[in-house]
């Protein structure tokens, strides 16, 4: 059975190299559209009312059914009806590394490697490290994923406010900046790669287009940061705009383009909603949001509400359905399996021996930070995502993100992540009405006569200007270090032990991270600032553009 996943057989737009999309059902009124909205915002409040370990069941036969058909499949000997302990024992753990040969078959016609038929879509991830860029397939049962739980995310938030008000206006994504662009490697197979969003929005059915999609396809393919946000201000400011998304960061910045250019007299609206009035809800997503909260909030308005998404290229994860301090909701029913294996057991050189130690969601516990296994249709089994994942609850199943298994301090045996470093120095510059523009923490060795492996942290911080009381480098390093030692223990042992000395707080000048990203080809769209590393790539990085700076 031939199944290809061909993105030019589902639309009418053109893509490179001359290939052609077919046309989509035709376009009914809007009001047709927001009346299912109304009537799928009370679906939702009852399903999900519903177990979720069921539905992850139901997956998982799902998704055996199709690797059994693969070359995948056929070496770890998985069968249609197999139960999940045997799948346990023979399915491998696996990472991006380890499939790269595999991919490179994919994208030059390879049929049958990880999902039926051939992969045509390759999603450019952003990511948070200074590596390279990933090429992940996505293959037509992928781009279903992507729909369904995009659309439940969507009604998650008019569930939880109890109408589809969102649905009356237009919805501002703030996506990705690499255009979907042929891949030459793969000729004469056509094989094309870009962006996440961009993919997605050329999957996008006609009648969202037309009804709610800004800032329009065109503008959506422009590479040009700086000329895309002015694009997007210039298109969306007499809009009626009811959902602005996006990644926290880039979110302020347009918010700041668009203030200072709403207005010909230079005087700057107050708020988002004193330009867009309907504008109720913001969906952010990629980072944690604690840094850029109390900013974001002022900018949009008193009534938006804020709607918090966690998605990756390999899938959409969770969505909020609730408080945020509740955490968010698994989405379950969307065709991905997910396993969870503890981080006490993870380690990368011996993955081939963690795989029966991970759980499915029947398994898991509450407080216990685990490492996020995926399992998808875009043919990823037993995949490691890297993220590091806690439940608040089981039932229903909500979590939070927690940081990446590659983007620790663990040099001296102090185990911090992400989501403590975000927490204490968002603690500490909310005391002050300190605004937190970017900022990154990296190690520092300290040879030791008695060859004791010592050390401290480094942390590189940018404030907005303009603060009433100027913060100083060591006054901001106590109070991290003392909030620090409140969130985790490891870290608290090892200061008063000794082997990790007080930290050091670099303050630099606006721009510095900025210049760091450019640097990096990071400037723009989906991408994340590393909050984190093991090494000093980084933290070398920002200290040379903070002496040319200086100089």
């Amino acid at each position: 059975m031939e199944r290809v996943n061909t993105l030019a057989a589902r639309h009418g737009d053109a893509l490179p190299n001359g290939a052609s999309f077919a046309t989509d059902m035709p376009v009914l009124p809007k009001s047709i559209y927001t009346f299912g909205a109304g009537f799928m915002t009370l679906w939702t409040g009852k399903r999900l009312k519903r177990p979720a370990v069921p539905a992850q069941q139901a997956a998982f036969r799902q998704l055996l059914q199709e690797l059994s058909l693969t070359e995948q499949g056929r070496e770890a000997g998985l069968k249609p009806g197999m139960s999940y302990e045997k799948f346990a024992h023979q399915a491998p753990l696996r990472t991006y590394e380890s499939l790269v040969p595999q991919f490179e078959r994919m994208k030059r016609g390879a049929a049958d490697v990880l999902w039926p038929g051939q992969c045509t879509q390759y999603a450019i991830t952003a990511g948070t490290s200074a590596g390279r860029p990933k090429y992940l397939p996505i293959t037509d049962a992928m781009l279903d994923h992507f729909r369904q739980a995009g659309n439940a995310s969507l009604y998650y938030h008019t569930s939880r406010v109890g109408h589809a008000g969102i649905f009356h206006g237009r919805h501002l994504h703030l996506g990705g900046n690499t255009p979907l662009y042929g891949l030459t490697e793969s000729a004469p197979f056509a094989a094309y790669a870009g962006d996440l969003s961009s993919i997605l929005e050329h999957d996008m059915a006609e009648w969202m287009e037309k009804h709610l999609y800004e800032p329009g396809v065109d503008i959506a393919r422009m590479s040009d940061w700086p000329a895309k946000l002015t694009a997007m201000v210039n298109r969306t400011r007499n809009c009626d705009i009811t959902l602005l998304s996006g990644i926290p960061n880039w979110l302020l910045i347009l918010i700041q383009t668009l203030r200072e250019q709403v207005d010909s007299r230079k005087t700057a609206p107050k708020n988002l909603q004193a330009i867009w009035p309907n504008l109720e809800c913001l969906v952010h997503g990629g980072v944690p949001i604690e840094p850029f909260m109390d900013e974001l909030q002022q900018m949009c308005g008193p009534d938006v509400k804020f709607h918090e998404v966690y998605h990756a290229a390999e899938g959409f994860i969770a969505a909020q359905d609730a408080d945020s301090k509740q955490g968010l909701r698994l989405i379950t029913d969307a065709g991905i399996f997910y396993e969870f294996l503890p981080l006490k057991e993870f380690n990368e050189t011996r993955l081939a021996q963690l795989g029966p130690k991970a759980v499915p969601l029947a398994g898991v516990k509450t407080d216990v930070d685990y490492v996020l296994i995926m399992t998808t249709p875009a043919g990823l089994c037993r995949y490691v995502l890297g993220d590091v994942v806690r439940f608040l609850s089981t039932e229903p199943p909500r979590l939070v993100y927690v940081g990446r298994t590659k983007l620790q301090l663990t040099d001296f045996g102090e185990h911090v992540i992400e989501k403590e470093l975000t927490e204490a120095l968002t603690k500490v510059c909310r005391k002050s009405d300190w605004t937190i523009v970017n900022f990154h923490v990296a190690p520092i060795f300290i040879n030791s006569l008695t060859g004791q492996h010592r050390g401290k942290h480094e942390w590189w911080i940018e404030l907005r200007p303009g603060t009433v009381v100027t913060p100083t480098g060591p006054a901001l390093a106590v109070d991290l270090d003392a909030e620090l030692q409140l969130l985790n223990h490891d870290y608290e042992a090892k200061r008063k032990g000794g082997s990790l000395e007080a930290p050091v707080v670099r303050l630099v000048m606006p721009g510095v991270f900025e210049q760091w990203m450019r640097s990096q080809g990071k400037w723009g769209g989906q991408n994340k600032m590393p909050r984190c590393r093991s090494d000093r790539e980084v933290a070398d990085g920002l200290a040379h553009i903070a002496r040319f700076t200086a100089d």
